[in-house]
């Protein structure tokens, strides 16, 4: 199903933001669907973005800004030396290792979210140069971040899809149905 809007999410704005947020994220799973590693790691337009390396960015960004509301330290620690592995499989990472590892995120992050006692409350951002200075964020601003991150990079991940095999997001939730669109 291409939308997930639960009937939790009428009414409930942590259902809603969550119902959001998952919706997001079913853009970009459907965008490695029948690829192999190989195929999902590959490069096929003019950016040096690949499906594989953005499920994994996604999964670690989603990590990493439940690990600030919480104020925790992220699983995966990125600089200077590493970053460029944020957007590549790296090891013996695959597309389903990852999606293994994004689908843990994904439940911490609704564990957080229906936990959280006040979607109001706010934390500091990191000190960082892209940041403004001493600035803080709520909950809210996170799950709504969240939804805006995913559904980014899921459009640059319907565009690389149909660069390798000509097929959309919509293909593809068409083959899965058994449906199709035209």
């Amino acid at each position: 199903m291409v939308t997930h809007v639960s009937a939790e999410a009428h009414g409930d704005e942590r259902g809603a933001l969550l119902a959001f947020i998952e919706e997001a994220r079913g853009g970009m799973r459907r965008s490695v669907l029948g690829l192999s590693d190989e195929q999902a790691s590959s490069k096929p337009s003019a950016s040096e973005l690949s499906l594989a390396g953005l499920v994994k960015h996604v999964a670690e960004v989603e990590q990493g800004w439940i690990a600030k509301a919480k104020g925790e330290p992220e699983r995966v620690q990125r600089d200077e030396s590493n970053w460029h592995e944020c957007f590549t499989l790296v090891g013996e990472e695959t597309v389903a290792s990852q999606l293994a590892y994004w689908k843990q995120v994904a439940d911490e992050t609704e564990e957080f979210f229906r936990s959280a006692p006040d979607l109001n409350a706010t934390f500091a951002l990191p000190d960082e140069p892209w940041y403004p200075k001493d600035e803080r964020v709520s909950l809210r601003w996170v799950g709504l971040h969240l939804i805006r991150e995913i559904n980014r990079h899921a459009g640059h991940a319907d565009i690389i899809r149909e660069s390798l095999d000509g097929k959309s997001a919509w293909d593809l939730v068409a083959e899965e149905s058994g449906q199709s669109w035209g």
